[in-house]
């Protein structure tokens, strides 16, 4: 890599790493051999309203949010595959890592519907407050499953798995904040695939967003 690129890329890492220490979003790439996806990414605990309703119209994938691997032991929550006695609970069909990440869908329990978008900022928000200090939250008594925000698993590190998931807790975990972060992926709205990444990069300049390739992320934070 040139001194160029190498700056370029460490500008990038660095700008994403103090947006979200700034609790604005990120757009991460995972990787083109991967799922390669683009997902828009944002620290959970300042999540409000206005950033549940982009992530509908302007990404348009599934809100997750993402919790550190120690976080969600000291919550108990499962891998969902784990505990669901059914036959189509396998992970034989994934072609781009071994297992899903999906846990529990759960609502917090001021939320009324969990649907809306001020209950899905309550929920998001609460996890990420939730993450910033677990073996003081009693996980039952604040939030109850099922509900409409699903939770990821990370892997314990980046070399285990390299998802958005773990991607996106490993920014959080460098820019200092909660080990919680929102995903959803950037969905392209006339092919209904993905979106592409020079769509991804061009909607990231017109919003003002920082967009960050997973490769460089994990150069920088492994």
């Amino acid at each position: 890599m040139s001194k160029s690129s190498s700056a370029a890329t460490t500008a990038g890492v660095d700008r994403a790493v103090a947006a979200f220490r700034d609790g604005d979003p990120v757009l991460v790439h995972d990787a083109a051999d991967r799922e390669g996806e683009v997902d828009l990414v944002y620290p959970a605990e300042p999540v409000e309203p206005a950033a549940v309703a982009r992530m509908r119209n302007d990404a348009g994938g599934l809100v997750c949010v993402a919790l550190a691997d120690d976080v969600a032991d000291a919550f108990e929550l499962p891998f969902v595959s784990d505990v669901l006695d059914h036959p189509a609970a396998d992970h034989g069909h994934l072609g781009y890592d071994d297992r899903s990440s999906f846990s529990l869908t759960v609502n917090h329990r001021d939320t009324y519907t969990g649907i809306t978008d001020d209950d899905r900022a309550l929920t998001i928000s609460e996890l990420g407050r939730a993450a910033a200090d677990p073996d003081a939250v009693d996980f039952a008594d604040e939030f109850r499953a099922p509900g409409h925000v699903h939770v990821l698993r990370a892997a314990p590190s980046l070399s285990d798995r390299q998802g958005h998931t773990e991607l996106g807790v490993a920014l959080a975990r460098e820019a200092d904040i909660a080990p919680a972060v929102v995903v959803c992926e950037m969905l392209d709205d006339e092919t209904g695939g993905a979106l592409s990444v020079a769509d991804a990069k061009a909607y990231g300049e017109r919003e003002g967003i920082a967009y960050v390739e997973g490769s460089d992320l994990l150069d920088a934070l492994q």
